[in-house]
């Protein structure tokens, strides 16, 4: 089946103190999209969206589309570039791509396909679309969820999903790491990718247990700082002031090194951006580079708002948890965990047999994941 490919750009206003994003007038908000549709009509679009990720040519995204489905993928204002990511404006931004696909296409349904990054974005953005809605970001400054327009959305569809990224972000922490100020000085029973390290994989509970404690108390003591950052700003009436920092040492899941941890079809010792003790600290980690408030609304454990579980406790919405079993970025307890949460009455939970994340390595298995989406939504009537 041919589809189109429409381009184009949902810009609207916004009050704010100062700049977070590179160019444009201050003020004002542009963010990107694009439709992919068929030439039959249809009354549903599926809506996907990352909080930095670009994914309109995602192998589901496309095998969706030709299958039949009108799809839309948004970028948020933060496409690229999330180091001064907040969480609550990419809830913002996919708010004003589904109001104007209801009110410029005439769609009457909308379905969340939350990809990856987008899975739990999809959950916040349900969940402030129908609940008690934000009036500040993580960070204590002004931003009023209450005043946007967030058209509630009618099903989500969690693909290959992680539970959020503060979370990801703790469970990929390097815990050895004791101070930032001397990210290269690191605890050798911590390290596990220093040969000196006496704790090898298989690792016992004891070890796991210490690892994650210390996974999490790292992530508390970058929030700590932050706030303490912020604190010091606002003291000196710098209250629209930021302060860029660089979080090393984020690829150290103990998954990567003993592939009894989480275990999947995934192959062993390896992640989504390679080799694990390289990935650790190179320039593309995950908040390698971030700010003050962003921190505390995308990366604080505690802190952000965009949390999968805790958002999908309150989404009721017809839901389809897809988890791809040899997917090295999100494993199988992510899936779980979010399907485990979902409000919904209706809900399934299906596993795609050694399928990667992206479907790269494994392009004869997409038509049938397509195929097990696209015969849920139809059941549902939406088409």
């Amino acid at each position: 089946m041919s589809v189109q490919r429409l381009p184009y750009m949902v810009v609207f206003e916004e009050d704010t103190g100062f700049k977070d994003v590179y160019g444009g007038a201050l003020g004002m908000v542009a963010v990107e999209a694009m439709r992919i549709a068929p030439d039959t009509q249809s009354d549903t679009a599926i809506v996907f969206s990352h909080p930095v990720g670009g994914g309109s040519f995602l192998p589901m995204v496309n095998g969706l589309a030709h299958s039949g489905h009108h799809v839309i993928y948004a970028n948020t204002r933060y496409r690229g570039n999330d180091s001064a990511l907040l969480m609550e404006k990419c809830v913002n931004d996919l708010g004003a791509v589904i109001a104007h696909a209801k009110e410029k296409f005439g769609y009457k349904k909308i379905v969340l396909g939350g990809w990856s990054g987008g899975g739990s974005l999809s959950l916040f953005y349900q969940d402030q679309a129908t609940g008690t809605r934000l009036k500040h970001t993580a960070a204590g400054d002004p931003y009023d969820l209450s005043k946007a327009e967030l058209p509630a959305a009618d099903a989500v569809l969690l693909l290959a999903a992680h539970v959020s990224r503060a979370v990801t972000l703790t469970e990929w922490m390097d815990p050895s790491i004791s101070d930032e100020a001397t990210p290269f000085t690191r605890e050798t029973a911590l390290n596990i990718y220093d040969p000196e390290n006496p704790n090898k994989p298989p690792y016992d509970a004891a070890y796991v247990t210490r690892y994650r404690a210390e996974q999490l108390a790292r992530n508390r003591r970058i929030t700590a700082w932050v706030k303490e950052s912020l604190a010091d700003l606002r003291a000196t009436g710098r209250d629209n002031h930021e302060q860029a920092f660089c979080v090393h040492g984020t690829m150290a899941d103990l998954r990567w090194t003993d592939p009894t941890q989480d275990p999947s079809d995934r192959t062993p010792y390896s992640c989504y951006l390679g080799e694990p003790a390289v990935a650790n600290d190179g320039p593309v980690g995950l908040a390698r580079f971030t700010t003050l408030r962003s921190w505390l609304s995308q990366w604080s454990y505690d802190d952000s708002p965009a949390d999968g579980p805790t958002n999908a406790a309150r989404v009721t919405l017809p839901a389809l948890v897809v988890n791809n079993t040899a997917d090295l970025a999100c494993t199988p307890s992510h899936a779980q965990r979010l399907y485990d949460a979902l409000g919904s009455s209706d809900k399934s939970h299906i596993h795609i047999k050694g399928a990667d994340h992206y479907y790269i390595e494994r392009r004869d298995l997409l038509d049938g994941a397509v195929s097990h989406v696209s015969d849920w939504l139809k059941t549902r009537n939406f088409m």
